[in-house]
Order: C-alpha cells, then sequence, then structure tokens
C-alpha cells in the first residue's frame, strides 16, 4: 500500500510541471517588444511563432533520451534548455545583446522542442503510474497545461512595480520552469515500483474517483483564474491572487496525504482486527478478484456489455454493430497497455483521427494565441493585454479539462464514442 500514496504525488508532480512549462501560451505577451527590438515585420515576427510550434517537431527526441537517460535528467535538460533559449531572447529583448533573426529562430525552435520534453516526462510517469487508469491520468495532466499563461501572467503583474518592461515574462520563462522541476523531483525519484502500482479493477475504480476529485479541483482553479485575474491590475492585488493560485495548485496534495493517512492507520492501528482469510481457493477468488483489466479487449463481439462509474450499459445490435465490424474492428488496437511499433500506430486510423484533429483544430487556437498581442495592438487595448491572456488561457484550461470527458465515458459506453466526441468538438 505505500506506493499507492506516492504514485498520487506523481500526479500532483506532473499537474505542477504542466501548469508551469506552457511557456508558449504567453508569447504574445512579449512579442510587440521582440518585434521592435529586432526591427522585424509583422511576417517575420509570424515566423518566429510559428518557430516555437515547430520545435514540437522534434519532440522524438525526448523519447530517445529516454532510451539511454533517467527521467529525472531528462527533465532537467528540458529545463536547462528552455533556460539557455528564453535568457538569450531576454537579452535580445533588453538590447543587451544582438542577434541575427536565423539565431533567434532558432532560439524558439529550441523552446518548442523543451516544452515537448516536459510533456513527454509527465506522459511516462502517468502511463508507469496508472496502467489502468492512463487516459483519464494524461487528460487531467495536460489540461494544466492551459494555465501557464494565466499564472505567468499573475506573475508579471506582481511585479509590475518593479518593472513593467514586457521582457519579463521571458523572464519568467526561463527561470520558473526549472524551479518548478526541482520541486517535483523528489516525487519522482520516489515513485513506487511497478509491482506496487498494480491494482484489482476494484481498487482502479476507486482511482476513478480520486481523479473526478481533482477533476473538480481543477474546475475551480479555473473558474479562480478567470473571474479574479482580470482585477490583478495593481501589484500588490495580483500577489495576493498568485498566493491564492498556488494555494489552489497545492490542494490536490489533500489526496495523497489522505490516502498516506489511511495506510499509516491500516499499517498501525487496525492492524490487530486483520481478518485472515483462509487457504480455500474459491473464498480466496471471491474476496480477491484480480482479473487483469489490461488483457480484456477494447470491444469483444456484437453486443458488449461494458460497466463503468455510472452503471452498465449494453451496446444495441444493428447500425452499431456494423459501425464496429467495417470501421472498428479491422486495423484497431487490440488491447490497453501493450506496446506497438512506429508504423503499427501509423496504420491506425485512431492516429490519422488525432493527426487531423490537432493539425485543423488546436493549431487554429495557437496562430490565435500567437497574435493575441498584434489584435490588442490593434485594437489600442495594450493595457487590457494581460487580461485578454489570462482570460484565453483560463478557456483554453476549460477546454482541455471538458474534453477529459471523453475519458470518463469510453468506460461506459464503447471505444469509438470518444473519437465520436472528438469529431463533434472540432467541427464545432
Amino acid at each position: 500500500m505505500a506506493g499507492q500514496s506516492r504514485k498520487w504525488m506523481i500526479v500532483v508532480a506532473t499537474l505542477w510541471i504542466q501548469a508551469f512549462t506552457g511557456t508558449n501560451f504567453d508569447f504574445s505577451a512579449y512579442s510587440s517588444a521582440l518585434k521592435v527590438a529586432m526591427g522585424i515585420s509583422q511576417v517575420e515576427l509570424n515566423y518566429l511563432a510559428t518557430a516555437s510550434d515547430l520545435g514540437k517537431l522534434f519532440g522524438w527526441s525526448s523519447g530517445l533520451a529516454l532510451l539511454y537517460l533517467p527521467l529525472p535528467v531528462v527533465l532537467f535538460i528540458a529545463a536547462g534548455t528552455g533556460l539557455v533559449s528564453y535568457s538569450l531572447q531576454w537579452l535580445v529583448v533588453t538590447s543587451q545583446i544582438s542577434l541575427p533573426y536565423t539565431a533567434v529562430f532558432l532560439l524558439c525552435l529550441l523552446a518548442g522542442c523543451s516544452i515537448c520534453w516536459f510533456n513527454t516526462v509527465c506522459f511516462v510517469l502517468c502511463i508507469r503510474n496508472f496502467p489502468i487508469n492512463r487516459s483519464v491520468a494524461l487528460s487531467l495532466s495536460i489540461s494544466f497545461n492551459g494555465v501557464s499563461a494565466a499564472l505567468y501572467s499573475l506573475m508579471a503583474s506582481s511585479l509590475s512595480s518593479i518593472t513593467t518592461s514586457p521582457s519579463v515574462y521571458l523572464l519568467l520563462n526561463a527561470t520558473v520552469p526549472l524551479i518548478v522541476s526541482t520541486v517535483a523531483l523528489p516525487p519522482i525519484l520516489l515513485q513506487p515500483s511497478e509491482d506496487l502500482i498494480e491494482l484489482s479493477p476494484r481498487k482502479a475504480s476507486h482511482d476513478t474517483h480520486r481523479f473526478l476529485i481533482l477533476h473538480i479541483l481543477g474546475f475551480f482553479t479555473g473558474l479562480y483564474l478567470l473571474f479574479l485575474n482580470s482585477v490583478s491590475t495593481d501589484s500588490s492585488i495580483a500577489s495576493v491572487i498568485l498566493a491564492g493560485a498556488i494555494i489552489l495548485l497545492i490542494l490536490p496534495l489533500l489526496v495523497p496525504g489522505v490516502i498516506f493517512a489511511r495506510e499509516w492507520a491500516q499499517k498501525n492501528i487496525y492492524s490487530s482486527f486483520r481478518i485472515e482469510v483462509p487457504d480455500t481457493p474459491p473464498l480466496q477468488s471471491l474476496i480477491f478478484n484480480d482479473s487483469d483489466e489490461l488483457n480484456m479487449p477494447l470491444l469483444t463481439g456484437k453486443t458488449t456489455l461494458t460497466k463503468g462509474l455510472f452503471g452498465s450499459k449494453i451496446c444495441l445490435k444493428g447500425f452499431w454493430s456494423w459501425f464496429n465490424d467495417i470501421v472498428i474492428e479491422r486495423k484497431k488496437l487490440a488491447m490497453l497497455g501493450e506496446e506497438y511499433s512506429a508504423w503499427s500506430l501509423v496504420a491506425q486510423p485512431d492516429f490519422w483521427l488525432y493527426y487531423t484533429a490537432y493539425f485543423c483544430g488546436a493549431t487554429v487556437g495557437l496562430v490565435y494565441s500567437n497574435n493575441l498581442g498584434q489584435i490588442a495592438e490593434s485594437l489600442n487595448l495594450d493595457s487590457d493585454l494581460t487580461m485578454l491572456l489570462a482570460v484565453y488561457s483560463a478557456c483554453s484550461f476549460f477546454g482541455r479539462l471538458l474534453s477529459a470527458t471523453a475519458d470518463f465515458l469510453t468506460g461506459y459506453y464503447i471505444y469509438f464514442y470518444s473519437n465520436f466526441i472528438l469529431a463533434i468538438i472540432i467541427s464545432s
């Protein structure tokens, strides 16, 4: 049981890492200053914004690094890469050094790549520690990446009494991820071994309820940032609001704290009341049902009984059975938790569905966020840029958090519902 509290500390650590490493979302806050300092056109500025996103094309290098390096080392390589990239950009914006356009382009590319390295670390931690509820853990972790811009805008506002230069965002982008990585290091070093992570289906359902609690806490965190960020014009007020936001990010520690307290009580207080189970095989199989959900097919037959948080649901025959046979059963991933080669993944329809959805959906949002500073400047709303950035960040967070609903529903209905929901969201 010792590993149960530690694996939830891993979740909290990934939430912290994601919340403070979405540094590409605040590009619009300092883009105008970068444009003036370098004397470049709007088109050239757009290319720099694109470079930050293109850096994610080299995110595969993080997976390659994990084959040869420990995970904490990969984490600090990501932090060091961001530190170098954003520090040099800060020196350019503050006119302390002069770099050619190509060099700044490569720095933006490097910054985008560092974000992918952070994401890979969080993904690996979630998958290792939650093999059954990996999709819920991943969606929760990814959603907190959306609050980065709101948190950085609060930090910049709290420092407004010292400096009002937009270059402070670059300085924060360089240093904060390194600090957060250091804070998150102890849980990563103490992550439980694989034999302590494995759960029975009953205990896995308890994990689902705990994830639901974390999603609710995340929802209130988003509301807090959305409604209070707009009043953070004064540095003292912004500091108070920032402190409240940090407290909300610390609150998820209650989950591993309660689990640890329960483990301690069971070990030290209630151990004398432990009921010994006889060695009778039928009785043991009744009490300890350790069926492995990872080896169960995602889809079975034409009439499937799926169970989840909201009870049982019998999938009807007819059209849905035909759809299952023709569209899903062919070229689908057979088992959860099974590893596949890159070629096998590329051959899956789900891969191309996700690729198209991300290319046509999230990319459009990135174009908007990267040009938010220019939009505010054209509308003479320069003073409201921090508020606009915070609102965009909070809405991005809510969109990511609400998309996790599909991860909860896929356990109760049928596998293709998650893809169906994804298609509806993108088309809207």
